[in-house]
């Protein structure tokens, strides 16, 4: 490896859940380049200490010759953003590097190859301006192609929205900063620029992002409120899994804060605080601690994991499976920091009619069973 280049860390992007992985040539010095997803955030991070014979140079033309994949462009943008840092100080891209001088970089997710035309796909649109857009996305909506994926998605449909309101998006499909399953559904933004791109990826990076989902799952819990700790990889015997490994001999450091909203004996129905994020951070924790997500199939949760061996609890829980095929998980809550004018910004979205059904449905089947027990 170049003496220049000392690559610590990356946050690369990973697909959706039917994708294994995805090659990404985009630090070519780079020895060692770990797929990862922070959280359904599109970002890479990078450490690069400069040698002690380097010669002053400006920052952006220092590392646009590092980094031969990344354009100046790209590199004058993080910059505006304040995502690169000189000895843990923002620079701007003029600034000139010096010896020893350790430089930390925070790139948003770039433009994907696909060519993407507008398809009339519908989308709950929640806010949009000049510089975001704020999406509560449907279950079964692939956020962007991929293998298995390259028409229907989010990013299609973004495609045809801006083309019928006739806004002059530079790539004409907005540009991504994080995701959310195709089967999950909830909140998410995309931002119209690269700029305010750069901006929501340093409030990812930073945790500074305020994230909330709504998840029910197998069980009941003995206390009210709780923690999970543990870090998350790749399942090493299914790929399209993630596995907890408690000990921290692999995998990265995921924290998971839970609350319990609602119990149905059987199941209970969670609040989630994502304080790191992982890809299927929620899925695979709950899974790690006993309770995974109902009708969870990649994690075990599409069977009878709590209840009676009575038929018509089964028949039961098959019409709630049908009434609901996918894992429940909604992103309810998204907060964060508007990229041009510094406002707070909150949004909170209903929960969809699926997953509300299946709620009602355990209410009133709570209800038939202690006016049972009662008599």
């Amino acid at each position: 490896m170049n003496d220049e280049l000392n690559i610590l860390d990356d946050e690369l992007i990973e697909n959706e859940d039917d994708i294994i992985e995805e090659t990404d040539d985009l630090l070519e010095d780079s020895d060692d380049k770990e797929m990862s997803d922070e959280g359904g955030a599109l970002f890479e991070h990078m450490r690069i200490t400069v040698d002690g014979g380097q010669d002053t140079v400006r920052i952006d033309t220092f590392l646009s010759s590092r980094i031969h994949s990344i354009s100046r462009n790209r590199i004058q943008n993080a910059a505006k953003a304040g995502n690169i840092l000189v000895n843990d100080k923002p620079v701007k891209s003029n600034y000139k590097v010096k010896p020893n001088d350790v430089i930390s970089i925070v790139f948003s997710y770039p433009p994907r190859e696909t060519d993407i035309k507008p398809e009339p796909i519908p989308l709950n649109i929640v806010y949009e301006d000049d510089d975001l857009i704020v999406i509560n996305k449907q279950a079964g909506l692939v956020v962007h192609p991929a293998h298995g994926n390259f028409t229907g998605t989010l990013l299609h449909g973004l495609a045809y929205h801006f083309e019928q309101t006739n806004q002059n998006i530079e790539n004409h499909i907005g540009y991504l900063v994080h995701r959310i399953d195709k089967d999950t559904t909830g909140l998410m933004v995309v931002t119209k620029n690269e700029i305010a791109q750069a901006t929501l990826a340093k409030q990812f990076f930073d945790h500074t992002i305020h994230r909330r989902y709504y998840a029910l799952v197998w069980g009941d819990f003995n206390e009210n409120e709780g923690t999970i700790v543990g870090n998350i990889g790749r399942s090493q015997s299914n790929r399209r899994r993630m596995t907890v490994y408690p000990f921290g001999e692999q995998g990265k450091e995921a924290i998971t804060h839970w609350k319990v909203l609602e119990r149905f004996g059987y199941v209970t129905l969670n609040e989630y605080r994502l304080e790191t994020g992982r890809t299927h951070q929620i899925r695979a924790h709950s899974q790690f601690i006993g309770h995974p997500l109902f009708n969870d199939a990649l994690y075990g949760g599409d069977v009878i994991l709590k209840g009676t061996t009575f038929s018509k609890y089964k028949q039961f829980i098959d019409n709630c499976f049908k009434i609901m095929p996918r894992h429940a998980l909604h992103a309810k809550e998204l907060g964060f920091v508007h990229p041009t004018t510094g406002e707070e910004m909150m949004f909170t979205s209903e929960l969809p009619n699926d997953m509300e059904q299946v709620l009602e449905k355990w209410r009133v089947y709570l209800k038939a069973r202690n006016l049972l027990e009662e008599e």
